[in-house]
């Protein structure tokens, strides 16, 4: 299709008000109803000529067979990138997230407490990853049964980082080569770095498994499970996942079932997380957004995540974000993860350095 810089102005300008009606009402946007926005200088068969070379750019598109049209992945691309307008947050609202962050004592506290805020605000799911630090030593672990094929893990790394997490060996393990495991890696693997206790573990229990030593590999293998990458339950944190039932377009039973399945697989979410953090940001405000099939999960297909990084120490430590519909308000939910990252960091890092 020929375009010219008068067309272009016209279909920004309509694209622009198609995609903000729609996200504002959540109906399909007609003609018509174009036609009635004071700030359209365009006839009825004006508008119908530019809505339909949106079409044909892929930019908007007919859900039924009604007139009316929403905005594809690609129109949401289009008016996030270059026609949107960012309403920064007011200082009140600024200073209540500040103070809601200051309350907590703990680090770990004030990032629970920036994802639920970021739910709470948002009305929609707020993420939170943890800072990743370079080494993690060993310290110390214990096994308790706790039934017949589950067994807590209690995990010390670094100083006193507490990590607890249930495993499920392949058989069943006594209490006393439960003692036996925990005793033997807390003698021989204490003050070790973590990935190479991992590796020792892996080829240990291949080992046992080759010479048949039947009790050291179902020892091997319960300590392995402990240590197992995917097994970290502490990688991020998800508030609000439940708000997501609120939307309409959210609503159908297996489209929720197939979001919350995603939700409970860690790597998913963490590739997610990378895929935003490689997409462009939005209107150089430092936030970066995934929308619907960008992903590349069929359960995010309707759903966009807004991320922003937090920085300690000068050094980019983890992400703040809002997973939601692709229906959201941009214009407000981009300077809320923006502004909260910030303030996430800021916090962090005077607790960092206070005495």
């Amino acid at each position: 299709m020929e375009k010219n810089n008068e067309l272009n102005d016209r279909a920004c300008q309509i694209l622009k008000i198609l995609v903000e009606r729609y996200i504002n009402d959540g109906q399909p946007v007609g003609s018509r109803a174009l036609s009635k926005e004071s700030n359209v200088k365009l006839s009825s068969a004006s508008i119908r000529n530019v809505v339909a070379d949106l079409e044909d750019m892929g930019l908007v598109t007919s859900p039924h067979t009604s007139s009316g049209r929403i905005p594809t992945v690609n129109g949401y691309r289009v008016f996030i990138d270059t026609l949107l307008t960012i309403n920064p947050l007011s200082e009140s609202s600024i200073k209540n997230l500040r103070e809601r962050l200051r309350q907590t004592a703990e680090p770990t506290q004030m990032l629970s407490t920036a994802s639920q805020l970021l739910s709470d605000v948002s009305r929609m799911a707020g993420l939170v990853t943890l800072p990743q630090e370079t080494v993690h030593i060993f310290r110390h672990i214990e096994f308790l049964p706790v039934s017949e094929n589950r067994v807590l893990v209690i995990l010390v790394t670094n100083e006193q980082e507490v990590h607890h997490r249930v495993v499920k060996p392949e058989h069943k393990c006594s209490p006393s080569e439960l003692v036996e495991a925990a005793n033997y890696l807390n003698s021989v693997y204490s003050g070790k770095e973590i990935n190479e206790v991992r590796i020792s573990l892996d080829n240990m229990l291949q080992q046992a498994m080759e010479i048949v030593e039947r009790q050291a590999a179902r020892a091997a293998h319960v300590a392995s499970l402990a240590f197992n990458s995917d097994q970290k339950d502490d990688d991020y944190l998800l508030a609000g996942q439940t708000n997501l039932m609120d939307f309409s377009e959210l609503g159908n039973l297996a489209q929720l079932r197939n979001l919350f399945e995603m939700f409970n697989h860690k790597q998913k979410i963490l590739n997610l997380i990378d895929v935003c953090s490689s997409e462009p940001c939005a209107n150089d405000s430092g936030v970066n957004i995934v929308i619907g099939e960008e992903s590349g999960e069929e359960a995010l297909g309707s759903c966009s995540l807004i991320t922003s990084p937090y920085l300690v120490g000068g050094k980019v430590a983890g992400v703040v974000g809002v997973i939601g519909p692709t229906r959201m308000h941009y214009d407000q939910v981009i300077p809320l993860v923006d502004i909260t990252a910030k303030l996430l960091g800021e916090a962090l890092n005077q607790k960092k350095t206070s005495p």
